[in-house]
């Protein structure tokens, strides 16, 4: 198996642990925590998803889509949520992705979103 393959058969197992890495590209990572603003319904995504707005504080408001129609909109709206977003943009039917949100999966797919303590402010760096 190449390491495409085995890259591919990873991401489709999330049971199984992912191989070991360098520290440094986890902390490569921008994570922080967003206040979502705005949750629209997104028909044209192949998977059933919605356009999120987020602030991020200092770095800002940022857009994505995610997979998160287990949550009805106006259980989003104002939530607290972890993003990481220094991962490059991202086309997603023509909607551009500017953070990846940050949740569990259960066993069925459903995501779990992660949330940081109430007393969490927009932009807070996650280390």
């Amino acid at each position: 198996m190449n390491d495409s393959e085995q890259s591919e058969q990873m991401s489709d197992d999330r049971t199984t642990p992912k191989p070991q890495t360098d520290p440094a590209h986890f902390f490569s990572t921008d994570i922080r925590v967003g206040r979502i603003l705005t949750v629209e319904e997104f028909p044209a995504a192949r998977k059933p998803a919605y356009k999120i707005t987020a602030d991020f504080g200092p770095a800002g408001v940022l857009a994505t889509s995610a997979q998160v129609t287990n949550y009805r909109p106006e259980e989003l709206k104002d939530r607290l949520v972890i993003g990481v977003i220094n991962l490059g943009k991202k086309r997603i039917a023509g909607f551009t992705s500017e953070f990846l949100i940050l949740g569990s999966y259960d066993a069925d797919g459903a995501v779990h979103l992660l949330s940081p303590e109430p007393v969490a402010v927009p932009g807070d760096v996650i280390g």
